[in-house]
């Protein structure tokens, strides 16, 4: 039994160990059969992604830094340049990478076999040709970047089968054709950019169905019709740029109600860059944009909006906002509250809404925004107070604006800006453009600029700037040396005097130089030989003098060149910009000669030629005059008699033809039929309507010097027609408590710096009219009430009728006749002495005339006042009174107005001390003038600079 047992046992034992044997022979015959399918299928995948590469490579014709030099049989693909295989799947390719390599050619369309792709970047590089439609079939694509290359053709509907798409990049390719509809279907897709294309079409609404898109561009297309509804629906959307496109249509329904639904906050909490400038939106800024708290950018510049910019104070985090140019305005007149709002975005650092129809001041809190970098504020009309801290901006510019030590642009242009650029400017050391042209600035140019050594452009054109360029600036810190990186100096339709600086050639990279429209005088300095780049030169329409210099013919760069109305003499060069007459003006300087033929001008004879211009000619004028003596003497009276008539003759017909004549016709409407309620005031040959002199023809001399026409009863009629001057005389803010009591106000108060501002503005007028005008002209009747201010307090000297020219003709006629113009010399208490034994007409009387004001305006004393009698005059005291106190001479306006209530003791002591300092010095300046011989004054134009120092030490 036993044995049996044992036998059974063995058996089965046997048995089973077949069967395990079986099994696992099967197994190892499975495994054989399972690795040789796999090696075959790897090799399949091999030679897949292999005969994938190739072709891609094959396609490749530009290739600078051989970097598809690896791509051989010698090594395997995963290890070629810039390809990526995947860790599970290591024979298969998961990311290509050849980006910003400069490689050209097409994309081969056999990478649609890369079945296994996931990131393909090939951005920065120069393929041409279309994005191959195989991409379609890349199921687990995830990234695709193929921004700036140069494609043409349309995207493949069928990318929208990679539904796994995360980022699409197509920027700046030059694709064409319209978005399609089927990207819409691209449900991973976080960021979409199509800028800088040529699409065109609309945008099609089913991109609303990407709801995890976080950002999203269209810049630079050809895009129309509005934004659509369904992007409403992004609730992710951090950034949405749409500029530059053409799109149309409301901005309200298209972007608020729409894109930007009324529900702002809730619908697109995320949203921090919205941009849609540069199209053609209209309607206004929606009120729900307050609620957008994360937004960083806001930029809808450029379009055609309208109404008011709604509460910013929310949007702490604003760093770039722009709304330039539309027509967007005050919500009230003068509101600028926006403007504050931003202040609380203590990150801005663009601050742009120039170019729209704003009014009103700008915040003294707009210190505040330290990070600040391009303020451009131009093109409004900026105007009134400034809240304490910050200046006047009818006065000044911000003062406080200082402060803004990273700002790099500031536009100030094209406002209503009166008084002086501020020293404090000088502080934006990282300023690079300065642009406050086409404002009504006065005062000089500050020495502070100097400090701003980065400018490349500073812009000061057409204000009432005056002074030198400016030795006085110069002085010390040498303004122009500091500037040598300025590209654009344009201080062109200022009322600046002075010889050009030397140091003008230290800005060597000056490439356009505008100084015309001003009263620069002496020659071309030879130091501007070094502005070899120089491509736009204009020194037109002053008093520049000299020969033409001969190192502009070597400006090889130099593309216009205005060198007209001046006084140059001499030769015209020949080469150079000289060569072509349409890019040269010399127009206006009778004394040159030469030149190309299409300039029209005289021949040079040999002397002209040799540069010896001025003392050849002089010799030759010597010589004719004494070759024709005695035949000058003996015809003297008869050319004398016929002279008069033809210089009378010739004065009517010019004033005729240069002159707008008005009708009758049309003064009796302006005027109202002449009513009396518009009636200023009766002079001595007439009466002022508004802006209207009429002459009174029944008083004799009044008819003199005029031409003739008739009113509707046939009449003599003669009016002549003044600039408004809203400020009225300089004699009502002087003296603002004399006269009746219903016409006085006594709130006409100037303190010291608006009479300093309108002292230099005569003393420039007269200076002009002294040392400016060919024949010089003398005034004979300056008083207070012969200057009037505009409206923004600049003094304009008027009432010519007794103005004389400085000739013969004008000497010779008679000085009795008390009713014509010409006869009359002056006011009393203003006239010069010397008249009054008589002493013919000269600028020093002028100067007496002017000291006497001067003295008036800072003591507020008339020099008529009863207190001068028995030999004391206005001149007398304040020369017996100005050993003491100055305080006790000057007008107590003056030295009251001007000390802020905030200030230490200290700081009241330095600004007392201050105000002192001007005083004495105008006082000073006004006894030197009004002394009584005529040999102790000076000319006008030595105290001109004097003034405009006073000015800069006040102010600094």
């Amino acid at each position: 039994m036993v044995r049996v047992w044992r036998s059974t046992v063995l058996l089965q034992i046997m048995k089973i160990k077949g069967r395990l044997l079986f099994k696992a022979a099967s197994i190892l015959t499975l495994l054989i059969i399972f690795f040789s399918l796999g090696l075959g299928l790897q090799q399949e995948w091999n030679e897949t992604n292999r005969f994938a590469l190739l072709p891609f490579k094959a396609q490749i014709n530009q290739d600078p830094h051989q970097v598809m030099s690896s791509w051989n049989e010698s090594t395997h693909f995963c290890q070629w340049h810039g390809v990526t295989c995947g860790r599970r799947h290591r024979q298969r390719v998961t990311a290509l990478d050849l980006q910003s390599q400069n490689l050209g050619g097409s994309i081969s369309p056999h990478i649609g076999n890369l079945t296994f792709h996931r990131k393909l970047f090939l951005q920065n590089n120069s393929f041409v040709h279309e994005i191959p439609p195989e991409i379609g079939r890349l199921r687990r694509f995830q990234f695709f970047l193929l921004f700036n290359n140069s494609l043409s053709g349309s995207i493949p509907a069928n990318i929208s089968t990679c539904f796994n798409l995360i980022f699409l990049y197509l920027g700046g390719t030059n694709l064409v054709g319209k978005i399609p509809r089927q990207l819409g279907f691209l449900s991973q897709l976080y960021a979409f950019a199509l800028d800088q294309n040529n699409f065109i079409g609309e945008i099609p609404s089913s991109l609303g169905n990407l709801t995890a898109l976080d950002r999203i561009s269209f810049l630079y297309n050809y895009v129309v019709g509005n934004i659509p509804t369904s992007l409403g629906q992004l609730k992710q959307l951090t950034f949405l740029s749409a500029a530059a496109n053409r799109f149309s249509g409301l901005f309200t329904p298209s972007i608020y109600h729409l894109c930007v639904p009324s529900n702002f906050d809730k619908t697109l909490p995320n949203l921090l860059y919205f941009s849609i400038g540069a199209n053609q939106f209209t309607g206004s800024i929606h009120l729900s944009i307050s609620n957008a708290t994360s937004l960083v950018d806001f930029v809808v510049a450029d379009n055609k909006l309208t109404g008011g910019v709604p509460n910013l104070q929310k949007l702490h985090n604003l760093q770039k906002f722009s709304i330039f140019p539309n027509q967007l305005e005050s919500n009230e007149p003068g509101d600028l509250r926006f403007v504050s709002d931003l202040t609380n975005a203590t990150e801005l650092i663009w601050c742009i809404f120039s170019d729209n129809n704003f009014e009103g001041t700008l915040p003294a809190s707009i210190s505040n925004l330290s990070k600040l970098e391009i303020l451009q504020v131009g093109g409004n009309k900026l105007h009134g107070s400034i809240p304490a801290g910050i200046g006047n901006l009818v006065n000044y510019i911000p003062i406080q604006l200082g402060k803004l030590t990273k700002l790099g642009v500031l536009y100030g242009q094209d406002n209503e800006l009166t008084g002086s650029i501020p020293l404090s400017l000088g502080n934006l050391t990282k300023l690079t453009e300065l642009t406050l042209q086409r404002n009504n600035l006065q005062g000089g140019i500050p020495l502070s600029l100097g400090e701003c050594h980065g400018l490349l452009e500073l812009d000061l054109s057409q204000n009432n700037l005056d002074g030198a360029i400016p030795l006085q600036l110069l002085n010390g810190l040498k303004i122009f040396e500091l500037l040598s990186s300025l590209g654009k100096l344009d201080f062109s339709d200022n009322r600046l005097s002075g010889n050009l600086p030397s140091s003008l050639g230290s800005c060597v990279s000056l490439e356009v130089l505008h100084l015309q429209g001003n009263f620069f005088n002496g020659t071309i300095p030879s130091s501007m030989s070094s502005l070899g780049g120089i491509q736009d030169l204009d020194l037109s329409r002053n008093n520049l003098s000299g020969e033409i210099p001969q190192f502009l013919e070597g400006f090889r760069g130099l593309k216009k060149l205005n060198l007209s109305f001046n006084e140059f003499w001499g030769a015209v060069p020949v080469d150079g910009v000289f060569k072509n007459a349409t890019a040269t003006s010399v127009v206006g300087n009778s004394r040159l000669c030469g030149g190309i033929e299409d300039l029209r001008l005289s021949i040079c004879n040999s002397n002209e030629t040799k540069g010896r211009g001025l003392s050849h000619r002089f010799k030759l004028t010597i010589c004719m005059v004494c070759g024709f003596l005695g035949i000058a003497m003996a015809r003297s009276l008869l050319f004398l008699c016929s002279l008069i008539k033809k210089r009378k003759s010739i004065a009517q017909s010019t004033l005729a033809n240069s002159i707008l004549q008005v009708s009758y016709n049309t003064f009796l409407k302006a005027t109202n039929g002449f009513s009396s309620t518009n009636l200023i005031g009766v002079g001595s040959f007439g009466a002022q309507l508004v802006a209207v002199k009429v002459f009174n023809l029944l008083l004799r001399g009044a008819s003199k010097s005029f031409l003739a026409e008739f009113n509707f009863r046939g009449n003599d009629f003669k009016a002549l027609v003044y600039k408004f001057m809203g400020n009225g005389s300089l004699e009502e803010w002087i003296h603002p408590t004399d006269g009746p009591e219903e016409v006085t106000d006594a709130s006409k108060k100037l303190n010291l710096l608006q009479r300093l501002g309108i002292a230099i503005d005569v003393s420039c007028a007269l200076d002009y009219l002294h040392n400016h005008c060919e024949p010089p002209i003398v005034h004979c009747d300056l008083k207070p009430s012969n200057v009037l201010l505009d409206n923004e307090l600049v003094g304009h000297v008027t009432d010519f009728g007794l103005a004389r020219f400085l000739s013969k003709l004008a000497i010779n006629v008679s000085t009795n006749d008390q009713t014509s113009s010409i006869g009359l010399r002056g006011s009393i208490g203003y006239v010069a002495p010397e008249y009054g034994m008589g002493s013919e007409v000269s600028t020093n009387g002028d100067v007496h005339s002017f000291g006497i004001l001067l003295l008036e305006m800072f003591t507020g004393k008339r020099p008529t006042d009863r207190m001068f009698s028995d030999g004391l005059n206005l001149c007398n005291f304040v020369k017996a009174n100005f050993g003491g106190q100055v305080t006790e001479v000057a007008d107590s306006i003056l030295v009251q107005v001007g000390i802020p209530t905030n200030t230490t003791p200290n700081q009241c002591s330095a600004r007392s001390e201050k105000v002192e300092e001007c005083l004495s010095s105008m006082l000073r300046i006004g006894v030197s003038w009004s002394v009584e011989s005529p040999r102790d004054r000076k000319e006008i134009s030595d105290f001109v600079n004097e003034l405009q120092s006073i000015r800069v030490i006040l102010l600094a």
